[in-house]
């Protein structure tokens, strides 16, 4: 019996053995991620801490000849962004207003809009786009500085999207320098700077992609002769300055092309030549005196196909207003009716074919040269009367 419980113990030996050794590896690693921890003994009232071996920093290597102050490199490109940022940013505000609206329960609420605009003349006056000001109760301008200014709008000029607005002059020490956009070239630099999305002044870059753009503003409202750039112009840009390399404002931000009311790359400024004489009258009299022919027509061309007028573009006058430039001229509206369609249309009338020497074959052609004249401008008008060619000279007086 004796010899069994031997020979059982021996057994069960050699089986635990063989266990040990064939999980040896697994039983190692066990131990040995058992966690390194600082044990804590105490000798007395005070506590003494065993150290553990402490871990080395990692060196980075420096290159050779590299020193740890050296300078930063800053190219000439990027040195003209930041002379034109420092010497323009000071005279770029930020413009927040409020206007009333009516909700669907038709009570009237307050909104809050944002733009951009920038100081002209040390007694106060700021220029930015008509819409950022429109329909507003209260305008309110930050500095650059931080300091808020309550602001008053002098006058606004929907036809340009242009409008003046004046702070106190207490605390401007820069203006803008205004430079000639009659000199521009497709290809310059063109750097904006603006508070888009009300995120405070930012700058940038692009350059003038194109020249003499219309654009529409809203349904009746077009603007010609402007500035295409892609320099990126978002919401709240607007009203800010676009400038040239010496730091010169050259336009107007006004608005961008979008599918997505983001920026895409196509941006509209306008030009500030046209802008200085629109100021100007704001400042002076808080409206735009614009000239006028005083004459109502239809294109030629889209009466081809139904009347025989002798000649193939022109715009044909079928009414003239009492006591307008065009009545006082001695140009002719329509005497005898015709009946096209459903419509009745006044026939008979002159054909203006050219305004100083500016060919014309649509309303819109005469209306683009008139915004460039001032009141009191002389014209030469050339029309087509019974079957020839003939120039009226014509005084321009402003539009009532």
């Amino acid at each position: 019996m004796g010899n069994r419980s031997t020979k059982y113990i021996w057994m069960a030996l050699i089986i635990l053995f063989i266990f040990i050794w064939a999980k040896k590896d697994t039983l190692s690693l066990f131990l040995n991620l058992e966690p390194k921890t600082e044990s804590l003994q105490t000798v007395g009232e005070a506590p003494v801490v065993t150290p553990q071996p402490k871990v080395q920093p990692v060196q980075f290597t420096k290159q050779e000849g590299i020193t740890e102050n050296r300078p930063i490199v800053v190219s000439s490109d990027e040195q003209i962004n930041i002379n034109v940022f420092e010497k323009v940013h000071k005279a770029v505000v930020n413009i927040a207003t409020t206007t009333l609206s009516v909700n669907f329960w038709m009570q009237v609420t307050p909104q809050q809009g944002q733009g951009s605009g920038f100081i002209i003349d040390k007694r106060g006056y700021i220029l930015t786009n008509n819409h950022v000001v429109e329909n507003a109760r209260d305008i309110t301008v930050t500095l650059s500085s931080g300091i808020k200014l309550p602001a008053t709008l002098i006058g606004r000029d929907a036809t340009s999207d242009l409008a003046v607005i004046k702070i106190s002059n207490v605390a401007i020490n820069d203006v803008v320098e205004l430079g000639d956009s009659d000199s521009l070239q497709v290809g310059q630099r063109a750097l904006a700077i603006g508070n888009p999305f009300g995120l405070g002044q930012t700058l940038s870059t692009g350059i003038v992609s194109a020249l003499n753009r219309s654009i529409m503003i809203d349904e009746n409202t077009q603007i010609d002769d402007v500035i295409q750039t892609d320099a990126p112009i978002n919401p709240g840009n607007s009203g800010g300055p676009l400038l040239n390399s010496s730091g010169e404002v050259i336009g107007i931000n006004s608005s961008i092309y979008s599918t997505s009311g983001g920026y895409q790359g196509i941006g509209f400024a306008i030009p500030i030549n046209q802008a200085k004489e629109i100021a100007a009258q704001l400042i002076a009299s808080g409206k735009v005196a614009r000239p006028w022919l005083g004459v109502i027509s239809i294109p030629v061309g889209e009466l081809s196909g139904y009347l025989d007028f002798g000649i193939d573009n022109g715009i044909l006058i079928v009414q003239i207003y009492q006591r307008s430039p065009a009545e006082k001229a001695g140009l002719k509206g329509g005497d005898r009716t015709v009946i096209i369609g459903r419509y009745q249309l006044p026939i008979g009338g002159d054909i203006i074919t050219a305004i100083d020497n500016n060919a014309i074959s649509k309303s819109s052609d005469m209306d683009r040269i008139l915004r460039r004249k001032k009141v009191g401008d002389k014209v030469s008008v050339k029309i087509f009367r019974d079957g020839r060619s003939m120039e009226i000279p014509v005084t321009l007086t402003e539009k009532p």
